[in-house]
């Protein structure tokens, strides 16, 4: 998504990105760090890139997303999930607890899905065990809250499964996981303990759909959450116990 020389920031003005006046990366020619929605996994990376930003900044991630961010409606979904997580008073339950927070606009054109989560890691085994998520939605008029709820929070529990257990092995030859005994899910014991959507309904105003927005961002808060806990980042999916043990002993 390259941009003309004369205006980098010229093309693609709807982007849920950080504005050209106020971006810290202005200088560059791309859109990489952009928070839209190329599909999930795209919107889990920019989501991440984002607070690592905020990260390197010192700044709160909230308080920097809303700072670099012109859409009302993202501002929106941002500000409802940090008040109903209450992110301004919370504090790490302990030395392996973490928060995570990622925002996106799905596709830059469909839902707003902001979410926050906390979690532990387990330093001796490498798990990690997901707590409270609370997610902000906003679909644009409302026609079934409850099926956009179920969708959301199914969203949530998908992109929790694939961020930190699913994997296709492998050998020079072969698939090697060729059934639901040899593919990794998540499992009842590993959800998060509660999960609460808010809707924003927009009467009179467009359909944006609901979909896969919430994946990509509960990919990148969990992210920013294991991220939080550890002082690790690690950028290789899923988080494996191992992958995560292997994180922990190299900070030490």
């Amino acid at each position: 998504m390259e941009a003309t020389a004369e205006d980098p920031f010229k093309q693609h003005k709807h982007l849920a990105c950080l504005t050209p006046e106020k971006s810290p990366l202005a200088h560059q020619r791309n859109y990489r760090d952009c928070l839209t929605g190329w599909r999930p996994p795209g919107t889990g990376r920019q989501s991440a890139s984002n607070i690592a930003a905020s990260a390197a900044a010192n700044v709160d991630p909230i308080e920097f997303r809303l700072k670099h961010l012109d859409d009302p409606r993202a501002g929106k979904v941002i500000e409802t999930v940090a008040n109903r997580f209450d992110w301004e008073h919370g504090r790490k339950a302990g030395r392996y607890h973490g928060r995570g927070f990622a925002f996106a606009k799905y596709k830059n054109l469909a839902a707003y899905v902001a979410i926050a989560l906390d979690l532990e890691v387990d330093r001796e085994s490498g798990r990690i065990r997901l707590g409270r998520a609370v997610a902000a939605d906003d679909s644009g008029q409302a026609v079934n809250p409850d099926g956009i709820k179920n969708q959301v929070e199914g969203a949530i529990v998908q992109a929790a499964s694939w961020t930190l257990f699913e994997d296709v092995a492998f050998d020079r030859t072969r698939i090697k996981s060729r059934d639901w005994a040899t593919y990794p899910i998540l499992r009842f014991q590993d959800v998060f303990q509660s999960i609460e959507v808010e809707i924003i309904d927009h009467p009179g105003q467009p359909y944006l759909g609901t979909g896969e927005g919430g994946q990509g961002p509960t990919a990148a808060a969990i992210a920013n959450a294991v991220a939080n806990a550890t002082g690790r980042r690690i950028r290789e999916l899923p988080f494996s116990r191992d992958r995560v043990k292997a994180a922990l002993l190299q900070r030490i």
